[in-house]
């Protein structure tokens, strides 16, 4: 059971003694748990508000962005339905390539939908931009961005976020 969170009562989250030794790891905490969910309830509420009476599909990046986006979608007071697709734009450097490969595609059609892509972290914006554009060929009734952290200063290029949680 190394390393495993388990659910003791619904909604009441234990942690695995090794878990702990993981933490002397972290020098700082930069945003608390409570700060992040607060700020994905807030998200939501805008999400909630500006697609009422629509048929929100959201597509999550796999692999960073899934269980923030789950975490979303119980804040969101709609339904929902959730599709992932999964890039690579790294290959075996830290930094991105900006070259993009779809690893996994989305299972949903996107035409006449509204979509709302949920990421994890902006930071250069160029998988970002790519996935946009890609998705935007599909002809979805909306497209709009979703994300918890954008770091700021290294964008080369610009990502209107339209619900964007920290700048870090």
């Amino acid at each position: 059971m190394e390393g495993r969170v388990a659910l003791s009562e619904p909604g009441e989250v234990s942690v695995h003694p090794s878990v702990s030794v993981l933490e002397r790891d972290i020098e700082r905490v930069m945003i608390t748990e409570q700060e992040i969910q607060g700020m994905l309830r807030h998200l939501a509420d805008q999400i909630t508000e500006d697609y009422e009476g629509r048929d929100l599909l959201l597509v999550g990046v796999l692999k960073g962005a899934f269980v923030m986006m789950a975490d979303l979608a119980r804040y969101v007071r709609l339904p929902v339905e959730m599709d992932f697709m999964a890039v690579a734009s790294y290959g075996a450097a830290t930094k991105t390539s900006g070259v993009v490969r779809i690893l996994k595609d989305l299972d949903h059609d996107l035409e006449g939908r509204d979509v709302l892509l949920v990421e994890d972290i902006v930071d250069s914006g160029l998988t970002l931009n790519y996935l946009l554009k890609n998705l935007r060929g599909r002809r979805p009734a909306s497209l709009e961005v979703c994300a918890l952290l954008r770091k700021t200063g290294i964008q080369r290029v610009e990502i209107d976020v339209r619900y964007c949680g920290f700048e870090i």
